[in-house]
C-alpha cells in the first residue's frame, strides 16, 4: 500500500476515495524512560530513549491506519498528516495520529 502525504500518486490514477482512515497509539513513558531522558536534560544530548519510544509509537499509528484502509477496501492512503501531543498530568503520556484519505487507484 501505498501511503504519502501528497494528494496524489506519481504514476497512479485515483479511481475512487473511500474516506478518511485514522490511526491512534497512546504510549506511556515509563520511570526509567524518565530518568535517562532527565539524565540527557541535564548533560545534554539526545533522549535516545524517548526517541525509541517516539518512532514505536509512529510506526504503530502508521500501521493501524493502513490496516483499516485495507478493510475498507482501499490500496492506497494520500493527504497523509501526523500529530504528536503529550497528554497526562506529569506529561508522562505520548499520543501519535495519524489521518489520511484511503483511496484505490489502479
Amino acid at each position: 500500500m501505498i501511503i504519502t502525504t501528497t494528494n496524489s500518486i506519481e504514476g497512479k490514477n485515483i479511481l475512487e476515495y473511500r474516506g478518511i482512515v485514522f490511526g491512534e497509539v497512546v504510549s506511556g513513558v515509563n520511570f526509567i524512560k524518565d530518568i535517562a531522558a532527565s539524565l540527557s536534560n541535564f548533560f545534554g544530548g539526545r533522549s535516545g530513549s524517548y526517541e525509541d519510544e517516539l518512532i514505536k509509537a509512529r510506526q504503530n499509528a502508521l500501521a493501524e491506519m493502513e490496516q483499516r484502509a485495507a478493510s475498507i477496501g482501499a490500496n492506497g492512503i494520500v493527504g497523509v498528516d501526523i500529530d504528536y501531543e503529550v497528554l497526562g498530568q506529569d506529561n508522562g503520556m505520548l499520543m501519535v495520529t495519524v489521518s489520511g484519505t484511503a483511496v484505490v487507484t489502479d
